[in-house]
């Protein structure tokens, strides 16, 4: 494929298709890695809202796999595979696998912008747990629009760093 923006468009396709057939045939079933991810995002978002002064409210009796957390004078939230954050992972990751640019900052760009979308997330996550907190009628607003705006505006920005400053594969052409 001579056009790089078919040839882009063809590989993030098929790349795409593999993985959510990975996903859905294997992982999800599974459902070990989507496990892995809540727990750590109810720990961390437990942990912020600690540090920030509240306190959380206690998981039910026999939680080993309740997916909740949540804060005094709030509700448990519920945190679906959905919201863990895995597909947007693979979707973040695969673009700039396949985007050009040079692979020696596509191995430290990868991990830091997947790190920095979990930590996203576990921002997120606090925030409804306060946002519940405050007026429970607040959540569906907030957890369908403004994190998503928030989460992938922060997706969109890293592709856009990785696109203006890493992405560079040689000097340009010369004006005619």
């Amino acid at each position: 494929m001579r056009d790089p923006l078919v040839r882009f468009l063809t590989t993030a396709g098929a790349l795409f298709l593999g993985w959510y057939l990975l996903y859905e045939l294997m992982i999800h079933p599974w459902g070990v890695l989507d496990r892995a991810v809540i727990d750590n995002l109810i720990r961390l978002s437990g942990a912020l809202l600690t540090a920030l002064g509240y306190t959380l409210l206690p998981e039910p009796p026999n939680a080993e796999m309740i997916r909740t957390v949540g804060v005094q004078g709030g509700h448990l939230l519920w945190i679906g595979d959905p919201c863990n954050g895995v597909s947007l992972f693979a979707v973040f990751a695969l673009f700039l696998f396949t985007y050009p640019g040079p692979w020696r900052h596509k191995l430290w760009f990868i991990p830091l912008g997947l790190l920095s979308i979990h930590l996203i997330n576990v921002v997120r996550i606090a925030a409804l747990c306060i946002v519940v907190s405050i007026d429970y009628e607040l959540l569906n607003f907030n957890h369908d629009y403004t994190f998503y705006v928030v989460v992938y505006g922060w997706v969109f920005l890293l592709w856009f760093l990785w696109v203006k400053r890493f992405a560079r594969t040689g000097a340009a052409a010369p004006a005619p």
